[in-house]
């Protein structure tokens, strides 16, 4: 077993949240006749093969044409399927932005649309492949949900979920192998904050594979005597205000950790519900404007501040602030 990192969450195996979304759109498709899946030449990368061998007849391969196959998702859906697009994040944002825009969201269109090797964790593909402005592009758009899960069980439980909810899901996931330490049966509930660890002196809200790096941080923050409450926000849009606002109320101060833009992300939704209801102290572990760069998916971590110990840092910060 690897190391304890609280006594609650432990790990034994680590999985990447792709396999979770291949596992995830098998099981759906099993129990669902209308789902369809799409990818855009990515097949082994997205985790679809599975799928594909199941259920050749229901599997699409588009080529590297994803404004294409955003367009044709989106007349399935007229039909009565339930269209899986899959393909890397930054293709599936914004490369079909418009697609997205005119003929998914406008009409709010049943499709789902799912993506992968997000972040900085892509590695060594560099910047322009590693989409850090991905959730703020999504959750701009009217009548879009936006999910982010933090583990191969939650991943899969998200996407197995979204087929029973009608209309425009981006679906976010990455590449990396991460801890698995979540339910591997849970029920996954779009819009539904998770307390991880409660806590008395700062708030983390912590998305995608944030949620691991907060828990080790937590683990740190005990030993200097500083109390935290951990809650995964798994659904950025629409997000749960109502669990930010009691937590909040009890901690008076707040960081949020995402592996995204600052601006745009998680950390902008949180403040956003804040700003109009219960203002607090905030800090940002996020990326800091920037475009990333081609390396080791934990070693970009380290660099650009999207590590266990940068959250402890901003936890230090942010409690002064109090």
């Amino acid at each position: 077993m690897s190391r304890m990192a609280n006594t609650k969450f432990t790990y034994t195996e680590k999985k990447d949240t792709r396999s979770g979304f291949g596992d995830g759109l098998l099981e759906a498709a099993k129990q669902n006749d209308k789902i369809v899946g799409l990818c855009a030449d990515l097949t082994g990368s997205l985790k679809m093969g599975d799928f594909q061998k199941a259920f050749p007849d229901r599997f699409y391969q588009t080529g590297i044409a994803e404004a294409n196959m955003m367009g044709i998702a989106a007349g399935m859906t007229i039909g009565g399927k339930i269209p899986y697009t899959g393909t890397f994040a930054n293709f599936s944002t914004g490369r079909v932005y418009d697609q997205i825009r005119q003929s998914i969201a406008y009409s709010e269109k049943n499709v789902k649309i799912c993506a992968s090797h997000a972040g900085l964790t892509l590695g060594e593909d560099g910047a322009t492949h590693q989409i850090l402005e991905d959730i703020g592009m999504m959750r701009m758009l009217p009548h879009m949900t936006v999910i982010n899960p933090c583990d191969y069980n939650q991943t899969k439980a998200a996407t197995m979920a979204i087929a029973d909810h009608h209309g425009p899901v981006y679906l976010r996931f990455g590449r990396p192998s991460v801890p698995i330490f979540t339910d591997p049966n849970q029920k996954f509930e779009i819009g539904k904050a998770i307390t991880m660890i409660e806590g008395t002196d700062v708030t983390i809200f912590a998305t995608g594979h944030l949620v691991w790096e907060a828990i080790e941080a937590e683990a740190i923050l005990r030993e200097k005597g500083i109390s935290v409450e951990l809650i995964n926000i798994h659904t950025i849009k629409p997000i749960d205000e109502a669990a930010i606002l009691k937590s909040v109320a009890k901690t008076k101060c707040v960081v949020t950790a995402e592996e995204h833009q600052r601006n745009g992300g998680l950390g902008d939704a949180v403040a956003q519900v804040l700003s109009q209801n219960q203002p607090a102290p905030q800090e940002y572990v996020a990326v800091n404007d920037q475009f990333g760069e081609s390396g080791k998916p934990a070693e970009l971590m380290v660099k650009y501040g999207l590590d266990a110990n940068n959250i402890v840092k901003a936890v230090e910060k942010v409690i002064k602030r109090k």
